[in-house]
């Protein structure tokens, strides 16, 4: 009773909890400056408030490498066993959940989540294609597949080499359900990357990391 009361006390300031709000809300976890931003707000007044909701258990924090000299850069997610307070989660992940139970007990064979995968990512490129071309920004296939995933929120890291591209899943907004089936989340997944790549043209995918292989999950890509 004691702990509900003092996370309670803790919410009860309008900046923590329109800071709960954002990373509630959210399909990856955020940086200091990027809550900042959304709220109009200084990143060392957001810091503090992070911190303790951090020392409460509320919310989660990782550390990522910014690709430059410097320390890791913080990112903030609630953490899992975070109190809803109210804020129920919303009934897609509920109801993915329940067909992918249902999947796995009928025996469905991955490949056909894969095909699956497959017809959303054509799709998904039509519409990142049509999306550039009215806005008239230039960009390749590469820089689509980077968007899209950053909008599914698996938050992408990009390195090249050449003609070799990886795009790593830095977060994966279905680990909880691709840690349960990693064969049947993953495969749609790779199904998504596979039909969005060969829909767009210009690169072809030359291995995809599921999470049983790797953390973080990757994608290699070749442009042709």
């Amino acid at each position: 009773m004691a702990e509900r009361l003092e996370i309670l006390k803790t919410l009860g300031d309008n900046t923590r909890y329109a800071i709960y709000l954002e990373l509630a809300r959210s399909v990856r976890p955020l940086a200091t400056a990027e809550v900042a931003d959304t709220l109009g707000l200084h990143p060392n007044t957001v810091r503090p408030h992070l911190e303790r909701m951090r020392d409460l258990g509320l919310v989660e924090v990782t550390a990522a490498a910014t690709g430059s000299v410097g320390r890791p850069q913080h990112r903030y997610a609630l953490a899992s066993d975070a109190p809803s307070l109210g804020l129920e989660p919303p009934a897609f992940p509920t109801l993915a959940r329940v067909l992918l139970e249902a999947a796995a007990a009928g025996g469905l064979d991955p490949e056909e989540l894969a095909e699956a995968g497959r017809d959303q990512g054509r799709a998904d490129q039509l519409r990142s294609a049509r999306a550039r071309l009215a806005e008239d920004r230039h960009g390749d296939v590469v820089d689509d597949l980077e968007v899209e995933l950053a909008g599914l929120g698996f938050d992408p890291a990009r390195a090249e080499e050449g003609a070799a591209v990886t795009i790593a899943f830095t977060h994966c907004p279905f680990r909880q359900l691709a840690e349960d089936h990693p064969d049947l989340v993953c495969t749609m997944h790779r199904g998504m990357v596979e039909g969005f790549v060969a829909c767009a043209g210009g690169a072809r995918v030359e291995l995809f990391h599921p999470l049983v292989d790797r953390t973080p999950c990757q994608v290699d890509l070749v442009r042709t």
